[in-house]
C-alpha cells in the first residue's frame, strides 16, 4: 500500500492576524490539496502555544492591526528559533502584510514604538502617513517564474502568466537590505514603500508580502507551487495532480482587469 501523502499546515496567530480575507489562503491550500487526495492536518499556534520546528511544512501568517501587532511581536520571539530552524529545513512560509512585518528586523510604528521583529527577513518597515490601498500586481522573480512553471498543472485552462494579483491595504513602508530578494517588481500599486517598485521578500521558501485579497484563490499557479515545496521536504518531488482552474483565472482576469481600468 502507497504511503499516503499529508501536508502539516500551521496557522500562526489566527485569532490575531486575520485581516482582509486571509484565511482564505489556508482554505485553497486544503481544497485544492483535498481534490488530489492529498490529506491535511490544520494545526492553530496562538499566544502562549508550543511550537517545534520540525512539526509542520507550511505556515501561514496573516495581516493585523498594529496593536495587535505588538502583542504577538513579543509572543513570536519565543517561536522565532523553530520557526528559522523549519525554514532552513525545508519549510514554506507565506506570510501577508503585518505577518511579512513582523518577519522581518524590527517594525517601527507612526508614534516612534520599535515592534522586535524575527529578522528572518533582512528588511524593516517604518509607519508613515501614507496609506496605500489599490489592488497590486507583480511581475515575480525570473527564477520563481520557472520553478512555478515547472510545478503547475493545468488540463483546461494553460498558465498564460507568472504575475501575481492581490489588494493592498498598508501604511508601513519597507525597505529590503540589499542581499534580499523581493518577491517581484511591481506592474500596479505600491508594493513594498511605493519608490523603489519591489515588492515582498524572499528567503528559501519562505515568502513574504502586501498581497491581501485573498491572495491564493486567484493565483493558483502560486497555490500549486507553494505546495509542492512543502510536500518536497518529506516526500521528494510530487506531480500535482491538473485540476480545472477556469473559475480561478477567470477570477485573476477579473482582478487584473479592475486594476487597470
Amino acid at each position: 500500500m502507497a504511503k499516503p501523502i499529508i501536508l502539516n499546515i500551521c496557522h500562526l496567530y489566527p485569532n490575531l492576524m486575520d485581516t482582509y480575507g486571509d484565511k482564505g489562503n489556508i482554505l485553497t491550500i486544503q481544497r485544492r490539496c483535498e481534490w488530489r487526495g492529498i490529506k491535511t492536518i490544520l494545526s492553530q499556534v496562538s499566544i502562549n502555544d508550543s511550537l517545534t520546528s520540525d512539526d509542520f511544512d507550511i505556515y501561514f501568517f496573516g495581516g493585523g492591526q498594529d496593536r495587535q501587532q505588538i502583542i504577538v511581536g513579543e509572543d513570536l520571539q519565543k517561536k522565532a528559533k523553530g520557526i528559522k530552524k523549519s525554514i532552513e529545513n525545508g519549510a514554506v512560509l507565506l506570510s501577508i502584510c503585518g505577518g511579512y512585518q513582523l518577519l522581518q528586523n524590527y517594525f517601527k510604528t507612526l508614534e516612534g514604538k520599535e515592534i522586535k521583529g524575527t529578522g528572518l527577513f533582512d528588511a524593516h518597515t517604518l509607519g508613515s502617513k501614507d496609506r496605500m490601498i489599490q489592488n497590486l500586481m507583480i511581475e515575480i522573480d525570473t527564477d520563481l517564474q520557472s520553478e512555478i512553471k515547472n510545478v503547475y498543472p493545468s488540463t483546461n485552462y494553460k498558465l498564460q502568466t507568472t504575475n501575481l494579483i492581490g489588494f493592498e491595504n498598508h501604511s508601513g513602508k519597507t525597505y529590503l537590505g540589499k542581499k534580499t530578494q523581493p518577491l517581484g517588481q511591481v506592474v500596479i500599486g505600491s508594493g513594498n514603500n511605493g519608490d523603489d517598485k519591489t515588492e515582498g521578500a524572499i528567503y528559501k521558501n519562505a515568502f513574504g508580502c502586501y498581497l491581501h485579497g485573498s491572495l491564493l484563490p486567484k493565483n493558483p499557479h502560486f497555490a500549486d507551487f507553494l505546495i509542492a515545496k512543502a510536500l518536497e521536504r518529506r516526500h521528494g518531488k510530487v506531480n500535482l495532480k491538473p485540476l480545472d482552474d477556469t473559475i480561478e483565472w477567470m477570477a485573476h482576469e477579473s482582478a487584473v482587469k479592475k486594476s487597470r481600468s
